[in-house]
């Protein structure tokens, strides 16, 4: 039987893995110039991470309800920050596949890449921070 309780940290929880795994690969690529298969694992995982933040933020606003006081303000900052992630992991996304596709003239852009890329990488633990302040904070039995 499908549960719709379990739904939403799943995506959660994957979306974080391919992120922070591509980073992973993109340090790695950064290091290892003549093995373009990281350059190329590092894009897909941003981008299908991009995707999956997609369905993460988009889950959250479904099957969380509202809350007040101190959980209300943790919740609110979770979700900005849960926005802040999903924008900045597609733009880096689009620019990674652009980057690889056919990379602009007169502009580094695997330089700003892998910068948004840290960025996103950030966002996630931060954002990550406050949905488990959340609950473990508020919302789990004691």
């Amino acid at each position: 039987m499908f549960s719709t309780e379990h739904f939403h940290p799943m995506i959660v929880h994957f979306s974080v893995a391919l992120i922070l795994m591509g980073l992973v690969f993109e340090v790695s690529s950064v290091f290892y110039k003549n093995y373009r298969f990281l350059t190329l694992a590092a894009a897909y995982l941003l981008a299908f991470g991009a995707l999956a933040s997609v369905a993460s933020w988009a889950t959250g606003k479904i099957f969380t309800s509202e809350m007040e006081g101190a959980a209300g303000q943790i919740m609110e900052t979770h979700e900005l920050f849960a926005t802040i992630t999903m924008c900045i992991s597609i733009a880096a996304a689009l620019l990674y596949v652009w980057y690889l596709v056919k990379p602009p003239a007169g502009i580094n852009l695997r330089w700003v890449v892998f910068t948004l890329y840290i960025i996103v990488s950030v966002a996630v633990g931060v954002t990550g921070y406050f949905g488990g302040s959340l609950v473990y904070d508020y919302m789990m039995p004691i």
